[in-house]
């Protein structure tokens, strides 16, 4: 059977039949779009800016998350509507960097944001194809 989480973790389970039943579950980590830099505490929580921009078709950035906290970060349109979560997860302190994929959308400005239970910033990108 598979599951999953509300972290969007995929659990993958099953048994099997020989002399006695063997039973095993898989948890894969849905990690998407952010992975962790250091773990090092920083002293302030930042929302740095994407790298390379102008983009075509993708850019990353760094956050630095001070304490344990609810995190998430997304990208909007320049009417403001939101177009893609990247990070919504509860992380522990550290530096991390996010990847954004604009293949799908058009050229343009958008705004991405991070949200964590201490902070909040918006940064402006521009997607040129």
């Amino acid at each position: 059977s598979i599951a999953v989480d509300s972290s969007m973790n995929v659990y993958v389970g099953g048994g099997s039949m020989g002399i006695q039943w063997d039973f095993a579950t898989i948890k894969y980590s849905q990690q998407i779009g952010i992975k962790p830099i250091s773990t090092e505490i920083p002293k302030d929580f930042i929302l740095g800016q994407n790298y390379p921009n102008p983009f075509n078709p993708s850019t990353k950035f760094k956050i630095q998350i001070v304490k344990l906290s609810d995190v998430k970060v997304c990208v909007y349109d320049i009417l403001g509507r939101e177009v893609e979560t990247l990070v919504s997860e509860r992380l522990n302190p550290g530096i991390y960097e996010v990847d954004w994929d604009g293949t799908n959308y058009p050229s343009g400005v958008y705004y991405y944001q991070l949200i964590t239970d201490y902070f909040s910033q918006t940064k402006k990108m521009i997607l040129i194809k």
